[in-house]
Order: structure tokens, then sequence, then C-alpha cells
């Protein structure tokens, strides 16, 4: 691949009218898109294209990360870069480019959409090659990376907290659940089964009705005696925002507004008697949930631990510190 220093930033060509007719007013919340295919940076979301014989379109072969930039800080950007090359690396696939690089990329595709606050996915594909199954059709893979509309926090939007149902869809099997992959087919009715139960997020369990995790979400909760518990890994998804929060959590044993905190398997029944329950991922930082399956949470408000927690999280995003790297001057 290229060097970084020398992507273009192409001029958007005068588009034809039938593709013209296809821009939607949800085209606004894309901002900037990289494509290794044409090592460049495009703005127009109507040239905003993958291949349609790229396996990531037709097998969901690749892997991904989201981040967010919050007032021009990227947020855990060596984080989710660790996490995108351990995923790669347990399909066999090989990110073009070295982590510096794909992190220099990532910059200046924030640069290129001028959105201090966005969020950034990365996905690194196959490649296309076939419209067949065998990642063998694949000459190379590729790299794109999209800048697009970063929402307002759940709890921002909804202070009254959120509402959380168990869920029937099955927990992803074995490897499948503790890597980034494309296949989001799981997650996708994970969501759809949120709202069709009039939630606001779901949670599955494993085979042996342990707590899992949600769509794009980890769940935790604060015990009676004031302890922050979350699901054991290995069947889950190892969340960079939880893991950061565990860590913030620290402060919370020292002012005495926790009294420890852990992993353990935990169960429906642990929701049931939990003083909080709180939801932990990229796009909705620390949410209290206050309603769990149909039943208020407690007293039925967010608690302390969610507003400590989420305060110290959204403190650490916007400030300058070892888990924010400034994508502007």
């Amino acid at each position: 691949m290229t060097s970084v220093n020398v992507i273009t930033r192409y001029t958007t060509p005068a588009a034809p009218a039938w593709l013209e007719s296809a821009r939607r007013p949800f085209h606004a919340d894309l901002y900037a898109f990289f494509s290794s295919e044409f090592n460049g940076i495009i703005t127009d979301p109507l040239w905003m294209r993958v291949p349609v014989d790229d396996h990531l379109v037709h097998r969901g072969d690749g892997v991904f990360e989201t981040l967010k930039c919050v007032s021009g800080r990227v947020y855990c950007l060596r984080e989710h870069l660790d996490r995108l090359y351990a995923s790669a690396r347990e399909i066999g696939l090989a990110p073009p480019g070295h982590p510096e690089h794909i992190r220099e990329i990532i910059l200046e595709v924030l640069r290129a959409g001028e959105r201090r606050d966005a969020l950034i996915r990365v996905l690194v594909s196959r490649g296309p090659g076939s419209m067949g199954v065998s990642p063998y059709d694949c000459p190379s893979p590729h790299l794109y990376i999209l800048a697009h509309r970063l929402p307002p926090a759940f709890m921002e939007q909804h202070p009254e907290g959120a509402r959380l149902a168990l869920s029937r869809i099955p927990v992803k099997a074995g490897l499948l659940a503790t890597i980034k992959t494309c296949n989001y087919l799981p997650n996708a009715l994970l969501k759809k089964d949120a709202v069709d139960q009039g939630a606001d997020f779901a949670v599955n369990l494993d085979e042996c009705g342990f707590i899992a995790e949600g769509a794009t979400e980890n769940v935790g909760l604060v015990t009676p005696e004031g302890g922050l518990l979350v699901p054991r890994p290995g069947r889950i998804l190892p969340g960079t925002t939880l893991n950061r929060a565990l860590a913030l959590a620290e402060q919370g044993l020292r002012e005495g507004w926790l009294t420890s905190k852990g992993e353990e398997a935990l169960t429906p029944a642990d929701l049931n008697r939990a003083a909080e329950i709180l939801i932990f991922g990229t796009t909705t930082n620390v949410t209290a949930v206050t309603t769990w399956n149909g039943r208020p949470v407690a007293d039925g408000r967010p608690g302390p631990v969610a507003k400590h927690l989420g305060a110290l999280l959204v403190a650490e995003q916007q400030g300058d510190n070892p888990y924010t790297t400034r994508a502007f001057a």
C-alpha cells in the first residue's frame, strides 16, 4: 500500500443522473471514506462504494472496529487497533499495512470529514476475487475506513435510563464470540429482538444460562453491597469501553462509591437482585438500565455508580491523556 503522505483526496466527479437520483437525506451522516482499492479519500457518499465481489459483502468475511472521535480526540485508538489485529489473526487475515499506517489513515479520514465529533468504522476485508466462499479466491485484503455521524450518547437522549430485555437469540459459538468479525447477523437479530420487545437493548445467555452480551454492548451490575460485577470473558467480546470503565472504577474504590469490582458468571437472577444494571459501549458510554424485563431496577432511577462512572468516562474522552489521540491541531 502507498504511504500515508501521498494518499489522494479525490475531487468528486459529476455523478450521472441515475446515481444522483440515489442521493438520500441520511447520506449527510457520512463524512469521508478511504478505500485501499484506489488508495484515496472521498467525501461524497454516492461514491463510497465497496466491490460487490468483495467477500466482506457476500460472506461477511472480514473484521472491523468502531471508534469515536470526541472534541477532536480519538478515544482508545491503540486499544481498538490492537483488537482489530488480534481479530484478523484469528481468522488468518493480514491487514494491508501495519498499525501505525492504519492509525494515520484514520486521522486523515477524520480531517477530510471535517467533523471533530464522529464515529470511525475500520473494516479489513478478505478482498474481492470471486463470488465463491473460499478465502483463497481473494488475491489481497482490502481496507475501508469511514467517518460518519456520532449520535448523542444514550443517557444524553434518555436521562431516565434504558429498558433492557432478555433475548432468546443464541450467543455466538466458540471463537466467533470473542472476535469482532463482519458477520453481525446474530447482533442485528439481538437488536431486532430488543425493539420487538419494546426495549432499548437486549442481552442473551450462553449455553449454561449465564449472561453474555448485547448487540453491541457489554452488561454489568452493581450488587446490593455496592460491588461492580461484569461477566467473565470467554463467551463475550472484550469491550474497550468496559475495560476502561473497570479501570476507572478504581477511583470508586478509593472514594467509597464502590466496595469491590470483579468478573463473575452472572445469571438473570443476579440482574433481578441488582442495585444497578449498567451497559457499556462505544456509542452508549455508560448507560443506566432502569427497567429489566419489564420490571424496575431498584427504585427505577439511574443509580450513583452509573452516574460516577459515566462522568469519569466522558471526562477521559474529552481530555488529553494516554487514551486519547488528537486528530486536529
